[in-house]
């Protein structure tokens, strides 16, 4: 019996912008992504059971086919001849579920990194982010890691200077959005904004942490209403307020994230946060 446990970090979107629709019913989008200390634990044994077998902290994961671990497991064994039957998949949820912060995306790439060290297959980060195209639109980023420009559907990367040490909070409120609406949503909204994506790239390479985080942005946020979008905006003033550079909506949401240089600050306005939305975590760059 082999066991690896591989970690799957959270991410966020420094910016995104959506470019257009393609013809392929999916959206071009490009994005300045990073992931963070934030992570789950996926824990991966060869030989205890006769078929693959997935489990969890958190009940209402699906625990068959539909668990994007385990369509990474079988992406993995159609390119290497890996036989996964035997596979158990343990996953330690952190990261909270549908919260623009890609913890499946994560747990599907960290099932691949722990697959290519169980099985030795020798296979590059970049080739293992080959085969997380057929996963997921973030699962080769999250392959990964660290910061990149992903474009196209989220595929085609590009590492950047690393973000300067920093402390990073993230606040998801205590409600869902949906991916495909949000995108439906945008697709018959008129933007009037969109991220200075250069402009940070610009920052990155300076290693300008004020310059990153006034850039920000994500023009998910113009296509937020009512309720949900003033919940968004009090997050981010609350952590405005408190010391953040800058604050922005990751991925298409709802978890907010500001990025502060004082870690005092930032851990007071955890307390502040936390108060009201639970689902608040103090993290770094990664």
């Amino acid at each position: 019996m082999r066991t690896w446990t591989e970690p799957a970090y959270a991410k966020i979107n420094l910016s995104l912008d959506v470019l257009g629709k393609r013809p392929d019913g999916f959206h071009d989008l490009r994005m300045v992504m990073q992931s963070v200390s934030l992570h789950d634990d996926v824990t991966l044994t060869l030989g205890e059971t006769e078929r693959l077998v997935l489990a969890s902290n958190v009940g209402y994961l699906p625990a068959d086919e539909r668990n994007i671990a385990v369509i990474a497991a079988r992406a993995f064994a159609r390119h290497t001849g890996a036989d996964v039957e035997r596979l158990s998949i343990r996953i330690e949820k952190r990261i909270p579920v549908c919260a623009g912060t890609a913890g499946g995306s994560s747990d599907g790439a960290a099932v691949l990194r722990g697959l290519n060290r169980l099985f030795e297959t020798g296979l590059t980060l970049e080739e293992l982010a080959k085969i997380g195209e057929e996963v997921g639109s973030d699962v080769p980023y999250c392959v990964l890691g660290g910061t990149a420009l992903a474009e196209g559907r989220g595929e085609r990367l590009k590492r950047l200077t690393a973000l300067e040490p920093c402390f990073i909070l993230l606040c998801k409120p205590q409600f869902p959005i949906s991916t495909p609406e949000l995108f439906h949503a945008i697709d018959s909204v008129r933007l009037r904004c969109r991220p200075d994506t250069a402009g940070i790239l610009e920052a990155l390479g300076a290693q300008d942490l004020h310059g990153v985080a006034r850039r920000m942005f994500n023009v998910f946020e113009q296509a937020m209403q009512g309720k949900r979008s003033g919940t968004i905006e009090e997050i981010k003033n609350t952590m405005i307020q408190a010391g953040a550079l800058g604050a922005c909506m990751s991925g298409s949401g709802p978890t907010v994230f500001g990025i502060f240089q004082d870690e005092s600050c930032a851990a007071a306005a955890a307390e502040q946060l936390s108060a009201s939305w639970p689902d608040t975590f103090l993290t770094t760059p990664v």
